[in-house]
């Protein structure tokens, strides 16, 4: 049981700073942060979760077995990670490419904190509860001075996994797959990675300042990072509605209104983007219907773009009523990994992409998010995400982009270097 409490906030801005900074005490948090991002389909502005009172951690063998016990188990909030390479427990396949992080592939914890905020009311919601705890806490939160003078720069020399030339290539082959018909579309990654020192709210705060992106995430486990502005909902369940959010489709802004509106107009009109979503839309649709009640599973909202302060994105909305006998955990298991990181179809572009990439993806391309005690939850796709091992000193980013047959390796390769521009501008200062 937990205790509760609700207070009016004065200024969310101001108090969502001070609650980060003053979390960063605690082993275990997950913080997200919707940055006043207007969607129809929020719950809260931000949560955050600090302080295992139970978790699990797991590699990818029984993985989602070993979560839907521990979900049912608990039976309460449950904050925490699903890594892209759960694949290989959904399906038939392996991660054999070179891991510089090591992060495990499942991780989830019970928190004995968790603060939701929403429209400047703060609800506080505490396991194991101590009397004055809340107040005495809400005081110190408060009262936390936030010791950042703005002034702290990476100054890291990125290097990348995979050299231009061979990235192109690469693309070549993926095309070549593609002409011969084993795909029609798969979403190739590759890494930028550096080995030096971080301070992971420093550069959250900053990589958030220049991007502001609805999912936003600052998640920690021990010396395990992840700063994340990620623009796209994975999937959300709310009673036995589901919500998937599939991003294809991205182009550059510019400062000057007229060009960046001609960007805008160029991306709604590009036939080559607008057929990577739908194809992407398709898988969804195909995924949803598995777990789905009959005639429910429906487009609500197709390539529709939607402008973030770095990038326009092209975003289409997949909805659909779930079988109430299905679990959370199953409905999860069910649509993972979710098809705007994959290809279609999708086991076939999993394993060329395998074949092809030369980093283990783990955390990025798989979701964070939270389960609620009514067995709702909300995940959010993991790029735009600076990974960092404090324990080893390791940072790595990845970016990645769609390959179809209309698609020119040069093209796709600028475009990986748009998606990781705010990435590199905070870790190169």
């Amino acid at each position: 049981m937990r205790h509760h409490k609700e207070i009016k906030i004065s200024s969310e801005t101001g108090f969502k700073t001070q609650l980060l900074a003053w979390a960063q005490q605690f082993e275990e948090i997950v913080w997200l942060d919707s940055n006043d991002y207007l969607q129809p389909h929020s719950n809260y502005d931000a949560l955050l979760a600090v302080d295992a009172f139970t978790s699990i951690q797991t590699d990818a063998v029984n993985g989602f077995s070993k979560l839907k016990d521990y979900q049912s188990i608990t039976n309460d909030w449950i904050f925490g990670y699903l890594s892209y390479d759960l694949k290989n427990d959904v399906e038939p396949l392996k991660s054999q490419n070179f891991d510089g992080l090591q992060f495990p592939d499942l991780c989830f914890f019970q928190p004995k904190k968790l603060f939701l905020l929403k429209d400047n009311i703060l609800t506080i919601k505490y396991l194991n509860f101590v009397s004055d705890e809340i107040d005495t806490d809400l005081k110190s939160i408060q009262s936390f001075s936030v010791e950042s003078d703005g002034t702290h720069s990476n100054a890291i020399k990125i290097e990348s996994r995979i050299s231009k030339e061979s990235y192109l290539d690469k693309v070549g082959t993926v095309l070549s797959h593609i002409h011969r018909g084993d795909i029609y579309e798969a979403n190739f990654c590759q890494e930028f990675y550096a080995n030096a020192e971080l301070d992971p709210l420093e550069t959250f705060v900053k990589l958030n300042a220049i991007s502001q992106t609805p999912f936003a995430t600052f998640f920690k486990n021990g010396s395990q990072f992840l700063l994340s502005a990620s623009p796209e909902r994975y999937l959300k369940k709310s009673g036995l509605e589901m919500t998937s959010q599939p991003i294809k489709g991205t182009t550059k802004r510019s400062q000057h209104p007229e060009e960046d509106l001609q960007l805008k107009t160029n991306l709604e009109n590009n036939q080559k983007e607008r057929s990577e979503n739908i194809m992407i839309v398709d898988l969804v649709r195909n995924d949803l219907s598995k777990i789905a009640k009959k005639g429910t599973v429906k487009v609500t909202e197709l390539c529709q773009t939607h402008s973030f302060k770095q990038v326009h994105h092209m975003i289409s909305t997949v909805q659909a009523e779930a079988l109430p006998t299905v679990s959370p955990v199953d409905i999860i298991a069910a649509t993972f990994p979710m098809g705007s990181m994959t290809g279609a179809p999708k086991i076939s572009a999993m394993n060329i992409i395998e074949s092809l990439e030369e980093t283990k993806r783990g955390l990025y391309s798989g979701a964070v998010g939270y389960f609620t005690p009514e067995a709702d939850f909300d995940f959010n796709v993991v790029i735009r995400s600076i990974l960092y091992n404090a324990s080893t000193a390791y940072i790595s980013f990845s970016v990645g982009s769609a390959i179809t047959s209309k698609s020119t390796p040069e093209n796709e390769y600028e475009e990986c270097l748009v998606k990781a521009k705010a990435m590199r501008s905070v870790l190169e200062n």
